[in-house]
């Protein structure tokens, strides 16, 4: 899959969060040349959908998709509260054996938030028209390659 694909045809998709997350995120490990998650981990031990935390409180919540040691990840429908996600994702990220990102999408952008133990958060937003800069396609690509 290349970027022109990619972004043609998430830009006209209107699916709702759960019908297109899973697909999108298939379409990306697709386009960054980086293997699937069922493809590589049959348990879900350490990169999966739909990862279930245990929360502080007690409760439960579910990441997305969770790969140990490099990002917790929320979807959010198109112009839905990316914030929100993001707070989502700090309840889980404990449970989640800390890792070093937290991205969210709302399948026409991705924002990318440090989480580096020692460090104020940096914040990387990156549109999907904007995958065709070879820089923030590199910037994306290091989320599941290089997160350090």
């Amino acid at each position: 899959m290349d970027v022109a694909y990619f972004t043609s045809k998430w830009r006209r998709n209107d699916l709702s969060e759960r019908s297109a997350a899973q697909q999108h995120f298939l379409d990306l490990c697709e386009l960054l040349d980086h293997p699937k998650p069922a493809d590589v981990d049959a348990t879900g031990e350490r990169f999966t959908f739909e990862k279930l935390t245990q929360q502080r409180d007690g409760g439960r919540g579910w990441a997305d998709v969770w790969k140990r040691g490099c990002f917790a990840w929320e979807y959010k429908g198109k112009h839905k509260d990316l914030d929100e996600a993001y707070k989502q994702l700090l309840r889980y990220r404990e449970a989640l054996e800390n890792p070093p990102l937290l991205v969210t999408c709302d399948m026409e952008q991705f924002v990318i938030h440090t989480n580096f133990t020692g460090t104020a958060p940096d914040v990387y937003t990156i549109p999907h028209l904007r995958l065709r800069e070879p820089r923030m396609l590199e910037v994306l690509r290091c989320v599941f390659h290089d997160p350090d």
